[in-house]
């Protein structure tokens, strides 16, 4: 690649990572040399990208900074189509209008109109089943995780019999034709995955999680890894 989208690439790397990153892990990522890297990394400041660090320490964009828009090569267009058509047919109406939303706001605010490039990308998700009915539920579940606030769920098992369950959800998995929420369950006091088919009812509430939602999904990762380590 030229010098001009060697820039740019920098540029997205440093976006992708929230923490500094040292000049040597984003040398490799970039397929290039510590020297390239470094001159690199001071033509970007130089022209007024607002990049923080420093040799032997790393490298992050100062939080806030926003890059104008940029062009899209042919496959990170058909990745974010193909990407965005996926969830505009899951049962989540919420998510699935803002998938058209965000595709449409992609296309307008380029500095070239990609509407008839993303009509014409030529990949299509194929799904395994017909059209799902919405399920209010997920939305639900989307915003216990933002908030991290509990909540209530009727559950019903394996035999149908149902049980009333406080949970911290923690994950939200789309698999095909079925969604599974991974939580900590505050009347087992463990880790469970809730089939949302058997969610009978479910209310938010206002009570928070008893731990960060972070540190839950890590110990959730970390239960998980040691269970299932292939």
């Amino acid at each position: 690649m030229d010098k001009t989208e060697r820039l740019f690439a920098v540029m997205d790397a440093l976006r992708r990572h929230r923490r500094p990153v040292t000049a040597a892990a984003l040398a490799e990522e970039q397929g290039v040399s510590l020297r390239t890297l470094y001159r690199d990394v001071r033509t970007l400041i130089g022209l007024g990208a607002p990049i923080v660090g420093e040799a032997g320490v790393g490298y992050m964009l100062k939080p806030g900074f926003f890059l104008p828009p940029l062009m899209f090569t042919a496959e990170e267009l058909e990745a974010l189509v193909l990407g965005s058509r996926w969830v505009e047919a899951q049962p989540d109406a919420g998510l699935a209008g803002a998938a058209r939303n965000a595709l449409a706001k992609i296309a307008t605010a380029s500095p070239e109109d990609l509407r008839d490039r993303m009509n014409d990308t030529g990949l299509w998700p194929i799904l395994m089943r017909g059209g799902a009915a919405p399920l209010p539920v997920l939305g639900l579940v989307r915003r216990a995780i933002r908030e991290e606030k509990a909540l209530l769920l009727v559950y019903a098992d394996e035999k149908g019999q149902p049980s009333q369950r406080e949970i911290w959800p923690v994950q939200l998995a789309f698999h095909e034709g079925k969604q599974l929420v991974a939580a900590w369950c505050c009347l087992r006091q463990a880790f469970r995955h809730f089939r949302v088919d058997r969610i009978t009812a479910a209310s938010a509430t206002e009570a928070r999680y008893g731990r960060p939602r972070s540190v839950l999904a890590r110990e959730w990762r970390e239960e998980w890894e040691r269970l299932y380590p292939d």
